[in-house]
């Protein structure tokens, strides 16, 4: 992952300090301001908000909720048959895989599994993006809806997990991984503004070779990378099977069948 920069965290009020503080404090991010900060977040009103301050055009600041926009459009008319990732993770109809999801991201991907009925432990190794997706997880499951029932299925559990090994509140069927790729030309000139600031933030991925041993060592059965159609595999290795779509593909890495025993 690119070093991690700078980002401040501030209230929106004097009401939501303590609140700002405690996210300052879980997930290790300064509470004071500079003239240098180039991206700052805010806490207004229980939403926190990514604000990039240097961005070259406006842009709506950065929030996760499950509630708005395209996620929460798929989320809620997603056919089983219709998801590459469904097929790749091997979710059924009967069968709903337990995930780890070791690059989350704004959690687009685990809100797809967990609206087919799986249950996500998710892993952000940016603590912005981990504050981000916090702070919209809890949103949302304040609603007693099909998107809040979603949610209470997907559970952050910190940021080195799969490195460290531990945290985990159960042993996962499958691993997910969507390490960032770095886009060219006009890939990098379709993307879209949100994302335009996230990949600001993030950058690329450089070590995400580096996630596919653990992530096989971690999963039951199964450990899922998507990446680009153009992309080489990760690490080099080559998987037991693809799943292809439109603009990516599913890496399938398989270390045994989901109703294989382990002997």
């Amino acid at each position: 992952m690119t070093t991690t920069a700078r980002v401040p965290i501030l209230a929106g009020s004097d009401a939501e300090t303590v609140a700002a503080q405690a996210i300052a404090e879980r997930w290790g991010l300064p509470s004071e301001t500079t003239d240098n900060d180039v991206f700052q977040l805010w806490l207004t009103n229980g939403v926190l908000a990514l604000h990039w301050l240097q961005s070259p055009q406006k842009m709506s600041p950065l929030v996760v909720d499950f509630h708005q926009g395209k996620a929460a459009y798929r989320a809620q008319n997603t056919q089983l048959k219709n998801e590459a990732i469904a097929k790749a993770v091997g979710v059924t109809g009967q069968f709903k895989p337990s995930v780890v999801d070791g690059t989350a991201g704004l959690g687009r991907d685990a809100f797809v599994l967990a609206g087919l009925g799986c249950n996500v432990q998710l892993i952000e190794r940016h603590p912005v993006v981990a504050a981000l997706l916090d702070n919209g997880l809890h949103r949302a499951r304040q609603e007693g809806d099909f998107i809040g029932d979603t949610c209470q299925r997907m559970q952050l559990i910190g940021t080195d997990n799969l490195f460290t090994g531990s945290g985990y509140t159960q042993e996962p069927d499958v691993v997910y991984l969507d390490p960032m790729y770095p886009k060219t030309g006009k890939q990098k000139a379709q993307v879209k503004k949100d994302m335009q600031m996230f990949q600001q933030l993030v950058g690329s991925d450089e070590d995400a070779d580096t996630l596919l041993e653990p992530a096989l060592a971690l999963a039951k059965y199964r450990v899922v990378v998507k990446r680009p159609n153009s992309a080489p595999f990760l690490a080099g290795r080559e998987p037991n099977s693809q799943i292809k779509s439109k603009k990516h593909r599913f890496d399938v890495y398989i270390k045994r069948g989901f109703h294989e025993s382990a002997n």
